[in-house]
């Protein structure tokens, strides 16, 4: 299955567009990955200012292509965004954070990441972790960062609470990439051409294998960002920021942040985004 981006506008101070994927109506998730989006190649390395905004109940993985990004927490975090390094925030039971591209560089290239919390750790206390270079792994003529999880030789050393694989994927023209049967994975086309066991995947387009998948034959010339892992059996509730798994969990903290309640940090962005008004019905989990 191939599931094409939708554009969407991060806010009215940021010029810059993200093509997202995941979530979409016919694709909710692939393992405990809740949340794709691809911004980028821009020359707009200044127009990328988002004021600070909450998190609840999942992790977010920023992995930066090309440029700098100034990213600032409630953790007391304050830590440059750089290519190749892997930025890991564990929202656990609330935690806000901003975010705005440096000038210096002469483009904006990125993906963000969602992960949903089990149950049994989302309400632990926030954390953040930054890992500077992260290990790669060779498949043919393919070269993997992996940035999350195992594979092939290549163990990541981020916390994570799911079985989950996430890479970045130099394709070459021959390989076949081992996968794990009992997982499902996708493929997100951010540069180039190619195919993944003979599909075509269009560019900032994902392409999705469920469960039962022995390999991955990736073809072309250009980069993919591969993420897989065992199915997320729980019901979530995700709606803006949040991941809950009741329409009043999601209220209670909807409520909190726009009554700043949730620990506040200093930035160089200034000002915050409001929760938007909730849909005039019972949200229900998935």
């Amino acid at each position: 299955m191939i599931i094409e981006p939708r554009i969407v506008k991060l806010t009215t101070r940021t010029e810059v567009d993200v093509r997202r994927t995941i979530p979409h109506a016919k694709l909710r998730r692939i393992g405990a990955w809740v949340f794709v989006d691809h911004f980028g190649p821009t020359e707009q390395v200044d127009g990328m200012t988002v004021a600070a905004h909450p998190h609840t109940g999942l992790q977010t993985v920023t992995w930066l292509l090309d440029g700098l990004i100034d990213h600032r927490d409630s953790t007391g975090t304050a830590q440059n965004v750089t290519p190749g390094s892997l930025n890991l925030m564990t929202a656990g039971s609330g935690v806000s954070h901003s975010e705005r591209s440096l000038p210096g560089p002469t483009s904006l290239h990125a993906v963000q990441l969602w992960i949903a919390l089990p149950d049994a750790v989302r309400s632990m206390r926030p954390t953040f972790e930054h890992v500077e270079t992260v290990p790669t792994a060779t498949f043919g003529e393919h070269v993997a960062q992996v940035f999350i999880g195992e594979w092939g030789s290549a163990t990541s050393p981020a916390t994570v609470f799911s079985p989950l694989v996430g890479a970045e994927v130099s394709v070459g023209t021959r390989g076949s990439i081992p996968l794990n049967p009992a997982w499902e994975y996708g493929v997100l086309n951010i540069a180039g051409s190619m195919s993944a066991n003979g599909d075509d995947v269009p560019p900032s387009a994902l392409w999705y294998s469920s469960v039962g998948a022995g390999e991955l034959a990736l073809t072309g010339a250009g980069t993919a960002i591969v993420i897989g892992g065992e199915p997320f059996r729980e019901p979530i509730l995700m709606w803006w920021n949040f991941i809950a798994r009741t329409h009043e969990e999601i209220e209670e903290m909807r409520m909190d942040w726009n009554l700043h309640t949730y620990p506040s940090f200093a930035d160089r962005v200034g000002g915050w985004i409001p929760a938007p008004e909730l849909p005039n019905v019972t949200l229900t989990p998935r």
